[in-house]
């Protein structure tokens, strides 16, 4: 298993998570079993939102013995009202359904105090601005919750919460169908059958979300990887073609400042089958063949960071490069962070000799030696 740095919390994250949600359908022993599988697999952080009670119980059972192994993503704003969830705001209903997270989980604190589900900007600004958030730094000052965080399917609801300055990681919706989605408060734009023809390529409000939590610091960690499984259907993707549970992490894993992707297993085979993306080869973890030769809505244009560019010849990592020079685009004055990242690599667009095999490799037609051109400009 690999690790990763989430954001500036300090924390190191494998990069395939525990989505516990579909731990709701099991019993105590079979939620266990689905736990342990994924700790010995080296997964060590787990996302629980649900309300229900049941299955926190049965998540406290299941991690007791090894509550130190566990970073664990709780949220605040989720309920169980007369028997069923209810996200809320009222301060009261917060606090007694999070009390219930600490006490059935087991534990005295939590790793990411998670605002929960926070898809309309008017919503996020009576949230930070209110008791809600007076609530969220007192649980902070007390070490209840280590780390804020926010969980949002909309870009521009993270964006606000990526500049914030309190918020330190975000639980976002990723996918390559949800990315070429512009910006809505309507969480049910994105699971619609069919999109838009005019839709292609990643949506400008997605790829500035990323750039800039990469830019402030801010992890991301990954929901709703796999679209709830349109994408490994041909007849129920937007795209018209079947992409892989490996494939799906890794597009995810490739987006700037994501940490982690949190995957929904029902079984350990649900387990190993995201696990295999650790000795997963090139290939098969390549979505953007697919993706490229798909009937509808192609990346034409754009360069995704997917590394189908390599090998250069000169040795220079063509992505990395490309995900400075994006970064740097969107400040008025290249920041020194950026610069210097950039001077540091080894090898940089300098080095270009202007070969163009990398453009033969490229699934998406991006012009990769007049980007090196440009990056070595702006950058050098």
């Amino acid at each position: 298993m690999q690790y990763r740095e989430l954001g500036k919390t300090g924390l190191r994250v494998s990069e395939i998570g525990l989505g516990a949600e579909w731990l709701e359908r099991h019993n105590a022993e079979e939620v266990k079993e689905v736990i342990e599988h994924c700790r010995k697999s080296g997964i060590n952080i787990l996302d629980c939102w649900m309300s229900e009670p049941n299955v926190r119980s049965n998540i406290g059972a299941a991690i007791k013995e090894h509550r130190d192994h566990w970073i664990i993503q709780g949220h605040l704003g989720s309920t169980w009202q007369d028997g069923q969830y209810v996200r809320t705001r009222e301060l009261p209903k917060v606090k007694e359904a999070f009390q219930d997270l600490l006490t059935r989980l087991q534990t005295d604190y939590v790793d990411l105090g998670m605002i929960h589900f926070v898809d309309e900007k008017a919503e996020f600004e009576r949230i930070t601005g209110g008791e809600f958030m007076d609530y969220i730094r007192e649980l902070k000052s007390k070490g209840v919750i280590r780390h804020v965080g926010l969980s949002t399917h909309n870009p521009d609801v993270a964006k606000m919460a990526a500049l914030h300055g309190e918020i330190e990681m975000i639980l976002f919706s990723i996918n390559p169908a949800f990315d070429m989605l512009p910006a809505s408060e309507d969480l049910s734009e994105y699971f619609k059958d069919t999109y838009a023809e005019e839709v292609g390529g990643i949506a400008p409000e997605r790829s500035e979300l990323y750039r800039i939590c990469e830019r402030e610091g801010v992890g991301i960690t990954v929901m709703k990887g796999y679209a709830g499984g349109r994408l490994f259907s041909a007849e129920a993707s937007p795209f018209g073609v079947a992409l892989t549970p490996v494939q799906c992490i890794h597009y995810a894993l490739t987006r700037p400042a994501v940490a982690s992707i949190m995957v929904g297993y029902d079984t350990t085979e649900h387990v190993d089958a995201a696990v295999a993306y650790e000795t997963a080869s090139e290939e098969e973890k390549d979505y953007a063949s697919v993706l490229a030769g798909a009937p509808r809505h192609a990346y034409f244009g754009q360069c995704t960071y997917c590394g189908h560019c390599a090998p250069c010849p000169v040795g220079i990592d063509i992505a990395m490069v490309n995900k400075l020079y994006d970064l740097a685009t969107m400040q008025e004055e290249v920041p020194a962070t950026i610069r210097a990242h950039y001077e540091c690599l080894t090898v940089n667009a300098k080095d270009c000799i202007g070969c163009k095999g990398c453009e033969e490799r490229c699934p998406f037609g991006v012009p990769v030696a007049e980007r090196m051109e440009m990056a070595e400009k702006l950058l050098g």
